[in-house]
């Protein structure tokens, strides 16, 4: 349902709008019931010409029927719902796969820093390449990205991946994502953190290996591919 609005970039966005499209029509479907049987009784017991009201207190057998077998029903897709919710909370915010690279994400008003791995691969050192604004990635590799933020609330957001994640000021988060497609997409802040929360948006670009290892060529400090990238700028 949602993938036909939005694209689906990672391995665990088709986990989430099945999710979602589970409780959509559940909700549909009793949603539906009830306002069915609503109408009936409303036209099936109006007020009639020579037909005393009835004073009805639930309390009868064949009364308490309407409350609890819808009640049970309700409970026992509760069941399934709360499984598939905890299934899919477990495999995106609790297990974490073994990365093939890292990212490092830090969260301003109002900007974001993506810091990549250079070419050595490895986060935190000298090679590293600090973009504002613009995360590249490559398909089909497992990331583990860490979110710090230098000030406030903040909430990292990638709706094409279906990933939320708030940054706590003090902390550093840690989460996973694959992307499987090519292309850019947005990257927003969905925590209001101030007067310029509007005016912080990124985006994320998702390449072939080839291309993204051209891409560290061209920006690495101190490479000659990075001083031609500026001289082209």
């Amino acid at each position: 349902m949602i993938e036909a609005y939005l694209e689906r970039a990672s391995t665990y966005a088709g986990d989430i709008d099945n999710l979602f499209s589970v409780i959509f029509w559940i909700v549909v479907l009793w949603g539906g019931l009830a306002e069915i049987i609503l109408f009936y009784f409303c036209f099936r017991f109006r007020k009639k010409e020579g037909v005393k009201g009835q004073y009805i207190s639930g309390e009868e057998k064949h009364q308490k029927k309407w409350i609890a077998i819808p009640h049970y029903l309700v409970l026992v897709f509760d069941v399934f719902l709360i499984a598939g919710a905890i299934s899919v909370w477990y495999n995106i915010k609790q297990r974490l796969p073994e990365p093939d690279l890292t990212v490092g994400v830090v969260a301003q008003q109002w900007a974001w820093t993506f810091i990549h791995p250079g070419a050595d691969g490895v986060l935190h050192t000298e090679d590293d390449i600090k973009t504002i604004d613009k995360l590249h990635l490559i398909e089909n590799t497992t990331y583990h990205f860490e979110l710090e933020s230098k000030d406030v609330l903040h909430s990292f957001s990638v709706p094409v991946f279906r990933l939320k994640q708030d940054i706590i000021p003090g902390r550093k988060i840690t989460g996973w994502f694959k992307p499987i497609k090519k292309g850019e997409w947005d990257i927003q802040c969905t925590e209001i953190c101030g007067i310029g929360h509007g005016l912080m948006p990124a985006r994320v670009h998702i390449t072939s290996a080839y291309d993204h290892q051209q891409w560290i060529v061209q920006n690495t400090p101190g490479s000659s591919g990075q001083a031609y990238a500026s001289a082209s700028n």
